[in-house]
């Protein structure tokens, strides 16, 4: 009995119509990032665990997929260890779970042959053992855009600008929510739990996904106190203008909290957010952009502004996200070099354009003029004039097999071909070919060498 195909749970066929689509998003943010110079890298889809582990935190580094070493990996492991040291002896790589901490290996590699700051941008595919649902795949697609060597808040105000940008072309409506890391410090200091900060972040992070009361239980198994919670609960729905919000944590982080403490850390996070604000208010950007000072994002390695975006007229979790963070390089053996950078996930943003029909209907269509083959006599006739608008650009295909005409109609309806040429003895003769707008029903004929009037009325 043949075995029926199938593809692992969490991911996904692209046909030929998908393709057109994603490529669509792929060249729009690609043509965006290029505008502001970011340039082109691309890293292996896998890494040495080494590389990615301790990078994501214990929830990211559970999501890694693991790579079993070649050959008989399991000869010479001890199976009487536990499943975790026994996975670090059978398995040295792993797939590369973002394309930020790849980027970050590749600098300090790489750092002699580039120079700073260093801006660069990648689309390629990342893996995660996550539990697919929807919007949520464990094989999905990242557009990153990072610059390194450079703590200037242009940097981020350029991503901003740039998320702004990408969006506009593609015609969704988002809103920009902007946060900074040392806030979230500078609120575990002045809950009297400093120590809790990864522990804060990782539970406020899931407020939108379960909700406040289930955040404050969290954060209680996570070991704070009903005092601490008190502190950090009146932040995570603060509402007014963005000086109202940064106003209220100025005075929180500044001694005004139940604890009296003060977070010199946590006031440089509003000075960095007001500068932020500033510029961006200075750029007219067009979409939605607020401060929101419950949003954490869940990686360990940022440590100043946090940025999420999310769709306004279609309900799905983050399109965007990103940050600033300064000690990633230093991991590898390069300290002190900051980055920031934002992703763009395309497979979101895929179902977001699809679910809005946002798509332009053209996509589908990949050939423009289809030649039927009425005679083999005429192809050498027909042969040149496809190579010669080739040649100008124009995408054309001539029909393999002769044969009736209804089959190759079919053939262009199903396809989506909005011009077909039908051509036999009299038009070789005479020099001329003959072109049918499907849509319209129009039909003319052109000399063969008048390229110029073909492409016109192909619309081109």
């Amino acid at each position: 009995m043949a075995q029926k195909p199938s593809i692992p749970k969490g991911t996904r066929d692209f046909g030929l119509s998908e393709m057109a689509e994603r490529n669509y998003i792929f060249d729009t943010i690609r043509s965006v990032f290029r505008t502001y110079g970011y340039a082109q890298i691309e890293t292996p889809a896998m890494e040495n665990l080494s590389t990615l582990l301790g990078k994501y935190g214990d929830e990211g580094d559970k999501l890694l997929f693991r790579i079993l070493n070649s050959g008989d990996a399991f000869a010479d492991a001890d199976l009487s260890a536990g499943s975790a040291a026994i996975t670090r002896q059978v398995c040295e790589k792993g797939l590369r779970y973002d394309l930020t901490v790849p980027f970050a290996r590749y600098v300090v590699q790489h750092q002699n042959e580039i120079s700073f700051p260093f801006k660069r941008y990648q689309i390629q595919p990342v893996w995660r053992a996550d539990r697919p649902q929807k919007g949520r795949y464990r094989e999905f697609y990242q557009c990153d855009a990072d610059v390194v060597g450079s703590t200037s808040q242009l940097n981020e105000l350029e991503l901003v600008q740039i998320v702004d940008t990408v969006f506009n072309k593609l015609g969704i409506s988002v809103t920009v929510k902007i946060n900074n890391r040392k806030v979230l410090t500078g609120l575990a200091e002045i809950a009297g739990f400093p120590d809790k900060v990864v522990d804060i972040t990782v539970a406020i992070d899931k407020l939108d996904k379960i909700g406040l009361d289930a955040v404050k239980a969290e954060m209680a198994e996570r070991g704070l106190s009903e005092a601490a919670i008190a502190v950090i609960e009146p932040v995570l729905g603060l509402s007014g203008s963005t000086a109202e919000k940064l106003a209220l944590m100025r005075g929180l982080l500044g001694g005004g909290s139940a604890s009296g403490i003060v977070s010199e850390t946590g006031l440089k996070g509003i000075d960095e957010l007001e500068e932020l604000f500033g510029l961006i208010d200075a750029a007219s950007v067009s979409n939605k952009v607020e401060i929101d000072l419950s949003l954490a994002r869940g990686l360990n390695y940022y440590t100043g502004a946090i940025f999420e975006v999310k769709a306004n007229d279609f309900a799905i979790g983050s399109i965007c996200g990103g940050g600033r963070y300064d000690n990633l390089t230093g991991i590898f053996g390069l300290p002190g070099l900051s980055g920031v950078g934002i992703s763009f996930g395309a497979d979101r943003i895929y179902d977001v354009l699809k679910g809005l029909d946002k798509f332009p209907p053209s996509l589908a269509t990949s050939t423009t003029l289809l030649f039927a083959n009425m005679d083999a006599a005429v192809l050498p006739y027909l042969i040149p004039v496809a190579a010669a608008l080739r040649r100008e650009g124009i995408a054309c295909e001539i029909y393999p097999e002769a044969g009736k005409l209804k089959k190759q109609f079919d053939y262009a309806d199903r396809k989506g071909i909005p011009f077909i040429s039908i051509n036999g003895s009299d038009e070789a003769s005479s020099g001329t070919v003959g072109i049918k707008n499907l849509s319209t029903g129009e039909q003319q004929k052109f000399p063969a060498g008048d390229l110029k009037s073909i492409i016109g009325f192909l619309g081109k």
